[in-house]
C-alpha cells in the first residue's frame, strides 16, 4: 500500500513545473569523469531534477576495442569517422533471401534504433574503470557459468530454461546498457522516492530515498532491491538482493550495483554504474553512459512471458532433434 501511495505521489509531482536555479548555466563534463552541477535544474523541493525521458543509445562500445587499446579518448577525427560509419550502417536493408538467416535474424535494420554518436567525452569505451577499458577477468566459477549458458544457447533448446530471461520476456534485468532498440527511460521524482520506467520490457524500479534498510536476504527479485540517497548533486542508488536466476554476464545473486546520476545540464545526465560480484569477476568495474534528453515518447514493448514465440521455438527444436535422430539411424 505504501508503495502504491508513493507511486501516485510520483505521478502527481510530474505535473508540477520544475524550478530552475538562478543563473543556470551549462556545465560540461570534464574529460574522464562526471561534472558537478551546481546550476542544474531543481525540483520544487530542492533536489536536482532528473525527471523526463532520456535515451542511452550510443555507438561507443562497452569495452575498449583492440585498435584503441592504449587510448582512453578518441580524437575528433576518429570520433567523426566512427559516427560516419555508424550512420551508413544504420540504414534499412533488404530481407535476407536465405530463409534460415531471415528467421534467425528476426529483424532487418528498419526495426533497430541504434545510436549514431559517440559519448560526448569521446571515450573509446563506456568502461572507465579499470583503466584499460575492459571488464576484469572472470573467476573460474564465473567462466564455467558463462560457458554453460553459451552452450545452452547454441543448441536446440531442451526447455524454456535454456533460453535467456530476456528472450522469454521475463525481464531485461539490471544494469541497462546500450543495445539495439527501446533504449529510453523515464525518471519520476517525489521528495522521498524516485521511479525509473524502462521502455525495454516496461519494467519500473521504485527507489526509496527515506533511509530504509534493504529487504531481508531471503527476498530476491529480478531487478534487485534498490535504495537511494543524495550526495550533493548526485543521486546514488545501491541495488542488492538479486534473484539467483539473474543473468547479467554470468553474475550471481551476490551482484551489487552502485549507480550515480548527476545532471550536467538541461540535456544530459552523467550516469555511472559500478558492478561487483566476487563470485563472477576478479575485480569490480565501472561504466559511464550518457543519458541524453529526448523528445521521443515511451513506446509499448509488447513482450510477455508465455507468448507464442516460446512454443514455436521449442517445437522447432524438437523437429531438429527428430531430424537428427532419423539421420543417425540411416547411417551404416
Amino acid at each position: 500500500m505504501d508503495a502504491r501511495r508513493s507511486l501516485v505521489g510520483v505521478i502527481t509531482i510530474v505535473a508540477l513545473a520544475t524550478v530552475p536555479v538562478a543563473g543556470q548555466a551549462r556545465q560540461p563534463a570534464p574529460r574522464g569523469g562526471a561534472a558537478t552541477a551546481p546550476a542544474s535544474p531543481r525540483t520544487p523541493w530542492g533536489h536536482p531534477d532528473l525527471q523526463g525521458i532520456w535515451t542511452f543509445k550510443t555507438i561507443t562500445p562497452l569495452e575498449r576495442p583492440a585498435q584503441f587499446a592504449k587510448q582512453a579518448f578518441l580524437t575528433e577525427q576518429e570520433a567523426a569517422e566512427l559516427e560516419r560509419i555508424a550512420l551508413k550502417e544504420n540504414t534499412d536493408e533488404e530481407r535476407p533471401k536465405d530463409a534460415a538467416r531471415d528467421v534467425a535474424g528476426a529483424y532487418n535494420d528498419f526495426w533497430f534504433d541504434r545510436g549514431d554518436k559517440t559519448v560526448r567525452t569521446r571515450r573509446s569505451s563506456l568502461i572507465i574503470d579499470p583503466p584499460d577499458g575492459r571488464i576484469p577477468a572472470l573467476t573460474p566459477e564465473g567462466k564455467a557459468r558463462v560457458d554453460t549458458r553459451a552452450m545452452k544457447m547454441a543448441r536446440p533448446a531442451w526447455g524454456p530454461e535454456d533460453r535467456s530471461q530476456f528472450e522469454r520476456c521475463v525481464t531485461r534485468g539490471l544494469p541497462r546498457l546500450p543495445g539495439g532498440y527501446n533504449q529510453n527511460l523515464q525518471i519520476l521524482q517525489t521528495p522521498d522516492s524516485v521511479v525509473i520506467l524502462y521502455e525495454m520490457m516496461r519494467e519500473a524500479r521504485f527507489i526509496p530515498l527515506d533511509g530504509r534498510a534493504h529487504v531481508g536476504s531471503n527476498i530476491r527479485q529480478w531487478m534487485g532491491d534498490s535504495r537511494g540517497r543524495w550526495e550533493g548533486n548526485t543521486l546514488i542508488v545501491e541495488t542488492t538482493n538479486f534473484n539467483r536466476q539473474h543473468e547479467f554476464r554470468g553474475a550471481t545473486e551476490s551482484l551489487r550495483l552502485v549507480e550515480r546520476f548527476t545532471r550536467l545540464d538541461a540535456d544530459t545526465i552523467d550516469y555511472q554504474v559500478t558492478a561487483s560480484d566476487p563470485a563472477t569477476w576478479t575485480a569490480s568495474w565501472t561504466a559511464a553512459v550518457p543519458l541524453n534528453k529526448t523528445s521521443d515518447v515511451m513506446y509499448e514493448y509488447a513482450c510477455h512471458e508465455g507468448n507464442y514465440g516460446m512454443p514455436n521455438l521449442l517445437s522447432s527444436a524438437r523437429a531438429e532433434d527428430t531430424a537428427a535422430a532419423a539421420s543417425s539411424a540411416r547411417k551404416p
